[in-house]
């Protein structure tokens, strides 16, 4: 509007992919975003991991500057990290607690709840939207659901009723019938004692004249026969239950059994729910790692940090490929699922002896886990991020024999499972649904949590064989395995049932050797025999509903 003859424009800052206005601001990748925008950002695959702040912080503003409760002329400008408490250089009595800048402790603080509050938009969020869906499509089915479940609960309850009535007055019916015969029968004994009684009573007065045959026929029979007389109380007790028709019971029994109460439970989402396979995987970046001739195995640390080996070094990386740490000397020649890492970040790997050592997050504390005691020689290790399990493959080279331990709390040992399906392990994962999975010399045996074995597979559809190397499974409980007869990565799914050959030379792979698959991107690393490279493919997307 110009009301005094003066033109005045205004511009929005707009965000980078739309014409919405900039709320946010993305540091990671220096874009503008809009609400709608920074919400399909945070969820992104690709852009899970990008710090995305309100649009404000961009310059380090901060909004608003509070006056001090004890000293309303000044303003806060320290933190006390003792106290937790904001503070003014008038609050005398915090001086000698450790006292922060108010910006630099917020900073500090943002970061350590940093991966909190990308869990809640990355992940909580999200599967706050299919949750939603999924809720207001039962409100529409409810209304008639329990209609449906109101009309069939009164026919079984009239039912029930019935029955029981049916019941009760059977057993009045029967009670009384069964009284009344055993009052008559009562009835007749009764009249046989009074009958034997008066006929003894008779005998008596007239032989009460005669003493000697008096005494002698008391002592023959009559006494016992009366000392007889004295169970009849117990001979005249009866019970209702003998008569009572158990089979309706029964009946009703079952039918009160039908009417359960069933616990409302929170509603969880399978990740089928919620991602689906690209039709080809896309090879999103490479890192070449330079202190390794190849890379035989990975395991995974953080969204930018992975442990990788060959058969003398154990490197830890970043996802440029620069050395953050090495371990060198292992000479694990003959084994290739040598390390692996716990749900607190430590490092656990096999040495050269036999030894299974940890290695802590900090990487300055290493110290024997599991030493090597027995004949036994430990093939390779991995550790359930979901259980914290350690699984450990052993296996006895005369025999021919393999056994798979399972550890907890270090090194408490909680089961062991030994059997003939193994001959040659070379790496060993778990499943989602809790099944042990081994890559064999030329097959895949999959057990069950208790050991039972529940499939062996051996090969795609073309008979082409199996040469096994590196394996794992994804979030939506495939398996992926490493063939070296085909130079490919197959996957299969929890049921053993081949799916695809999801990476061939054509992706730009040769020789794969080992694979890792990180959850929270859902990204698949793969290690080649020839090179000391490892490559980042995605083939799982996550399906939007924002």
């Amino acid at each position: 509007m110009d009301m005094l003859g003066i033109s005045t424009q205004c511009k929005v800052r707009e965000c980078f992919k739309c014409a919405g206005d900039t709320e946010f601001f993305c540091k990671t990748s220096k874009h503008d975003l809009c609400l709608h925008c920074k919400e399909r950002h945070v969820i992104d695959l690709n852009t899970i991991y990008h710090d995305v702040v309100i649009y404000r912080e961009k310059y380090e503003y901060v909004p608003k500057q509070e006056t001090c409760v004890r000293h309303p002329d000044e303003m806060y400008r320290m933190y006390c990290q003792t106290c937790e408490l904001p503070v003014c250089f008038q609050c005398k009595e915090h001086r000698k607690h450790r006292l922060l800048d108010i910006r630099a402790s917020y900073e500090t603080n943002r970061q350590q709840h940093r991966e909190i509050i990308r869990n809640i938009r990355s992940y909580i969020l999200y599967e706050r939207c299919f949750l939603l869906t999924r809720i207001k499509s039962n409100i529409k089915n409810c209304p008639v659901e329990i209609s449906e479940s109101q009309v069939e609960m009164s026919m079984k309850a009239q039912r029930l009723k019935n029955l029981i009535d049916t019941v009760i007055c059977d057993i009045k019916i029967k009670q009384k019938s069964f009284m009344m015969h055993r009052l008559n029968q009562q009835k007749k004994i009764m009249k046989g004692h009074i009958a034997r009684i008066e006929k003894y009573s008779h005998r008596f007065e007239q032989l009460a004249k005669k003493s000697v045959k008096f005494l002698s026929f008391l002592k023959k029979t009559h006494v016992q026969k009366i000392k007889g007389t004295s169970n009849l109380t117990q001979q005249t007790l009866f019970s209702v239950t003998k008569v009572i028709n158990f089979d309706d019971v029964i009946t009703c029994k079952r039918l009160l059994s039908k009417v359960q109460i069933i616990e409302t439970a929170r509603k969880i989402l399978s990740n089928e729910d919620m991602m689906y396979l690209l039709s080809s995987p896309m090879l999103l970046r490479s890192v070449t790692v330079k202190d390794v001739r190849c890379v035989r195995h990975i395991s995974h640390v953080t969204s930018d940090k992975v442990w990788v080996s060959d058969k003398d070094n154990i490197v830890l990386i970043n996802t440029e490929g620069d050395t953050l740490y090495s371990l060198k000397g292992l000479n694990v020649s003959g084994l290739k699922c040598v390390h692996t890492v716990n749900v607190t970040g430590e490092l656990i790997y096999i040495d050269c002896y036999g030894n299974i050592n940890t290695l802590s997050k900090d990487n300055k504390t290493q110290f024997t886990l599991i030493e090597k005691t027995e004949i036994w020689e430990s093939r390779c290790i991995f550790c359930s991020p979901s259980n914290g399990y350690l699984l450990v493959m052993y296996r006895d080279d005369p025999i021919e024999m393999a056994k798979v331990k399972r550890y907890y709390a270090k090194k408490r040992l909680i089961q062991t499972v030994q059997n003939r399906l193994y001959r040659r392990p070379v790496c060993i994962t778990e499943n989602r649904n809790g099944d042990v999975v081994v890559s064999d010399i030329d097959r895949v045996v999959v057990t069950d949590r208790r050991g039972r074995h529940r499939f062996s597979y051996t090969g795609p559809p073309s008979g082409s064989g199996l040469a096994p190397q590196g394996i794992c499974t994804d979030v939506m409980s495939h398996i992926l395995v490493c063939d070296d007869n085909t130079n490919s990565v197959q996957m299969i799914d929890k049921d053993g049932h081949f799916l695809s050959l999801i990476l061939t030379p054509q992706q730009g792979i040769n020789r794969p050797v080992s694979l890792f698959y990180e959850d929270k991107t859902n990204l698949l690393w793969v290690g080649s025999l020839l090179n000391n490279t490892v490559c980042l493919y995605r083939y799982i997307e996550r399906k939007h509903l924002i």
